[in-house]
Order: structure tokens, then C-alpha cells, then sequence
């Protein structure tokens, strides 16, 4: 894959690693605006490159009454003003073959989710949109495994593809990091570290899933050490009140100091 290729990206001369961040689903315009312009100015402050991320329609709920967005349509109509606006690339989750073309029309980036990753009518939709396609490792595969959801795109005809780690389930209910898999993921494709997500505690017996949102920096501080390519996190104003993945997510105040710090670790890396 090749940052420069997907569309209105910055910095990519910094010798930073790039930063997938937004809130987990698009809940209304203001909110999704107020949120990129706060991480547009760290990262431009930082020289981080910046993805805006968003899920226009959340598939995978615990619960039948658990939110999963305000319309399709809308949603990724307001990725799209986020793009225009704020002149960022922006991603978006897909779940099945129409979302591919339907999201394709909005965003820059299509992210396969992590129970979906050995879908082949899936990766090989999102390939053929053209678009930079991240494919999250399953929770229930190896990092090896990851080779054959990677080549079922680039078959396909499409060599911009990253892999986003996103943790391995640990018993029932939580997730653990086996950082030895990003050098070998990285054989097939840049690594993107899912910070927030690996620290979901999941199949709670309430529905919602619950989070450990107090390791996010010490998650992120690992995965810049080992030299992942790109980190991924989920922010809001109040993940108390996010509609959801709150109990896992940051709080946008600390998303400042929280870069700040890992942009001191990876010139400290690249050094090495």
C-alpha cells in the first residue's frame, strides 16, 4: 500500500506513523464535525496523517434494540461533508457486497470488520471499488491467516490494502495483544494497531460491551515500539453518552497528549 494514494492525506513525509480516529458511529452532523476539526488541528500541529474515520451503520450489536445509526444515506452523507469540509480522507465499516459500491461513492477507505475479514464476495466487492481497503484481523485468526484476506484483494486487482490488529479474545470475555504479529502481518501489508477495539471486553452479560479505556496509552505506547505503521482509535466528547463502543473509547481532551507522547516514542524508534 501506498499512503500517498489515498486522497487528501498530509504529512506523509513526517516519518510519523498515521492515525484511523473518530467516533465509533456517526450520531449527527455536529457531532462528527466538532470532533474532526479537534483531531485535524492535533495532527496538523504533530504531523501526523489523519484519516477520519466514521461507521455510517453499525451491523454487529449485541442487542436488537442497541443503535445502529441514524440512516445510511445520512451518515455517509456527512462523511462525505467531513471530506469536503475539513479536505481529509475519511473510512467507513462495510458488512456486505451493496455497501461496498453504495460507500465507495463517500469515502476514501472501506473497512472490512473483524468478523467479516474471510468473506470473499466482501473483500473482493470492496477491491473492486478501487479503493484503499483495511481488512481487521478476526478475533479468531492468526496473524498468518491474515495473508490470504490480504491476497483475496490484491487478486482481486487492488494493492491498496492494510491490515488493522484489532486483538485475539482472551477467554470469554476479554481481548489480549500478541504484538509478535505485526512484524509478521507486516510481511503482507502495512500494520495498523486498532487500539480501542483491543481493549473492548466483550459478550458481557448485560449486552453491551464493556472496556479497559484506562490501557489506551499503554496499548499504543507497545505498538509504536514494535514499529506498527498506523494506529487506530475511537474518540468522542463523552464516551459516557456515545451511542457506541463508549465503554472502550477516549475522551477527546486526552487525544492530545496521548499523540503527543507517541510522536515522542516513535522518533525515539526511529532512531533505532
Amino acid at each position: 500500500m501506498d499512503l500517498n494514494l489515498i486522497p487528501q492525506i498530509k504529512h506523509t513525509d513526517s516519518h510519523n506513523f498515521f492515525l484511523l480516529a473518530g467516533p465509533c458511529a456517526i450520531e449527527g452532523e455536529l457531532m462528527a464535525m466538532q470532533i474532526a476539526e479537534r483531531i485535524l488541528t492535533v495532527t496538523d500541529k504533530l504531523k501526523i496523517p489523519f484519516v477520519f474515520k466514521g461507521s455510517f451503520k453499525k451491523a454487529n450489536r449485541s442487542r436488537l434494540d442497541s443503535f445502529t445509526g441514524i440512516g445510511d444515506e445520512k451518515a455517509l452523507k456527512i462523511l462525505a461533508k467531513v471530506r469536503e469540509e475539513f479536505k481529509v480522507p475519511t473510512i467507513t465499516d462495510i458488512h456486505k457486497e451493496s455497501d461496498a459500491a453504495l460507500a465507495a461513492d463517500y469515502v476514501d477507505i472501506l473497512q472490512i470488520p473483524a468478523f467479516l475479514a474471510r468473506q470473499t464476495d466482501l473483500l473482493v466487492a470492496a477491491a473492486n471499488t478501487g479503493k484503499t481497503i483495511s481488512i481487521k484481523k478476526g478475533q479468531f485468526m492468526s496473524p498468518s491467516a491474515m495473508k490470504h484476506a490480504v491476497n483475496k484483494v490484491m487478486e482481486s486487482g487492488n494493492s491498496q490494502v492494510m491490515i488493522t490488529e484489532r486483538g485475539s479474545m482472551f477467554g470469554y470475555q476479554d481481548m489480549i495483544v500478541d504484538y509478535r504479529g505485526i512484524p509478521e502481518m507486516q510481511h503482507f501489508a502495512p500494520v495498523v494497531l486498532d487500539i480501542t477495539h483491543s481493549l473492548q471486553q466483550p459478550n458481557q452479560n448485560s449486552g453491551v460491551t464493556g472496556g479497559k479505556p484506562e490501557l489506551i496509552e499503554t496499548i499504543a505506547r507497545a505498538s509504536i515500539a514494535v514499529g506498527v505503521d498506523g494506529i487506530f482509535l475511537e474518540t468522542h466528547h463523552d464516551p459516557s453518552i456515545a451511542k457506541s463502543d463508549g465503554a472502550n473509547m477516549l475522551k477527546l481532551d486526552y487525544l492530545e497528549g496521548l499523540l503527543t507522547n507517541l510522536v515522542a516514542l516513535r522518533q525515539v524508534v526511529n532512531k533505532l
